[in-house]
């Protein structure tokens, strides 16, 4: 079991049942997470800057349509005191994370980059949706480092049934994680695992993805649908995948993690919090010690923390940040790991292809900066009045029924 392993070698150990040789697989992960990353675990200092999101994705419980959540965006004084925070604690990286909200603009995002490059020594991550190339360009130039953009699925037609696109506009998350890389940014996606409708042959070719995208962080969690929203409210639009759906099980999730790290061996892979979430007594730990190598503790102030609510009954969401970073540290020490120090790349992402296997550029930072300087000249930017007027429909071929379905519980007759 190495990077070599085919789709239908995965495609076999996702449906394995076997403790025994399960026990291998998460021997075999846990072998090449300690020589290819080492014993440290990374941690990230998250911060959800904004619940506003344009989208209406079918099992979010930040959707444009769930009107029973206050709205907040975090002020700038309010971020860099997190980020102070993030450096007290001797975290080398924030990430700062929203719904697809307009209503951070590129200039005072980029302004707050800046400000935070200038103030503390952290790398920064950014996690706030699709954006156009002119708005990445900016905030890479502005001293953004890595970018976070989950394609969710590989199957096109599920993702566009649970996440329908934003008006006309096309989409195509793998086209974005493209240019990210070559703008400069250490890149980062992933997956949800039990989706309805999602295949083991799907998973399998997730996995697969991993590898051909050449990425550099990977978050795999587990499907956890918001009740306020179609999907979490029992509307079905998938018809029963005989013997074929994937269970969004933790079992599942581990397999898919420890899967992911034997063909991504030198990708950075947290134990998410999706994963404490369905197991808070040791979900993390044993996802640690089956492939992961990061853990993101929240440093959102807590008076926003429980708004942000992607899925109900979230890890840590009533624990200040001193607590959770006391009982993170904990956790790593109990299971021999040790915390790690500055901002934790990816370790071999500067190496020649011929010795990582993918990467083919023999000069790429001077691409980078052509890239760069280019799509800050030349790419125009996304024009928005009103994000509040920006809204999901149906694709082109009438697929997604989503835009089409009660907006809050309220008005469903599937609640």
């Amino acid at each position: 079991m190495n990077a070599t392993m085919d789709k239908t070698e995965i495609l076999a150990w996702l449906r394995e049942t076997d403790a025994a040789r399960l026990a291998e697989l998460w021997r075999r992960a846990d072998e090449t997470r300690r020589r290819q990353v080492g014993d440290a675990v990374h941690l990230r200092g998250l911060v959800e800057i904004s619940n506003f999101c344009v989208r209406q994705c079918g099992y979010c419980g930040l959707r444009a349509g769930n009107t029973r959540i206050a709205r907040y965006r975090m002020l700038a004084g309010e971020i860099l005191e997190a980020a102070r925070q993030a450096v007290k604690f001797g975290y080398g990286t924030v990430v700062l994370q929203s719904g697809e909200d307009y209503g951070l603009t590129t200039s005072w995002l980029a302004d707050m980059i800046r400000q935070l490059k200038r103030e503390t020594p952290l790398a920064v991550t950014l996690s706030l949706g699709e954006r156009s190339d002119r708005e990445l360009a900016a905030w890479r130039a502005a001293g953004a480092d890595r970018y976070l953009l989950r394609f969710e699925t590989s199957d096109r037609h599920l993702l566009d049934e649970i996440h329908p696109p934003l008006g006309n506009r096309k989409r195509d998350r793998l086209a974005i994680l493209r240019r990210l890389k070559a703008l400069g940014y250490e890149i980062g996606s992933g997956i949800m695992v039990g989706l309805p409708g999602q295949t083991y042959a799907s998973v399998a070719n997730d996995i697969e993805l991993f590898r051909i995208l050449d990425l550099d962080m990977i978050g795999i969690g587990p499907y956890i649908p918001h009740p306020g929203t179609p999907l979490g409210s029992g509307f079905q639009i998938f018809p029963p995948v005989n013997g074929e759906q994937v269970p969004n099980t933790e079992l599942m999730v581990y397999k898919a993690i420890a899967l992911t790290r034997l063909v991504r061996p030198d990708a950075n892979i947290p134990a998410t919090t999706a994963l404490a979430t369905i197991n808070k007594k040791n979900g993390r730990e044993l996802g640690l010690q089956r492939g992961a190598n990061v853990f993101m503790p929240n440093l959102t102030p807590l008076k926003y923390r429980r708004l942000y609510e992607i899925y109900p009954a979230k890890a840590c969401i009533a624990e200040t940040d001193v607590k959770c970073h006391g009982c993170l540290n904990a956790r790593i020490h109990t299971i021999g790991r040790h915390i790690g120090q500055g901002p934790g790349g990816r370790r071999n992402r500067d190496l020649p292809s011929a010795e990582r296997g993918s990467r083919s550029r023999s000069h790429p930072q001077l691409h980078t900066d052509v890239v760069l300087s280019r799509a800050l000249e030349t790419v125009e930017p996304l024009r928005v009045a009103d994000p509040s007027t920006l809204r999901s429909t149906a694709t082109e071929d009438g697929r997604s029924d989503l835009a089409r379905l009660p907006q809050t519980l309220e008005s469903s007759s599937h609640a």
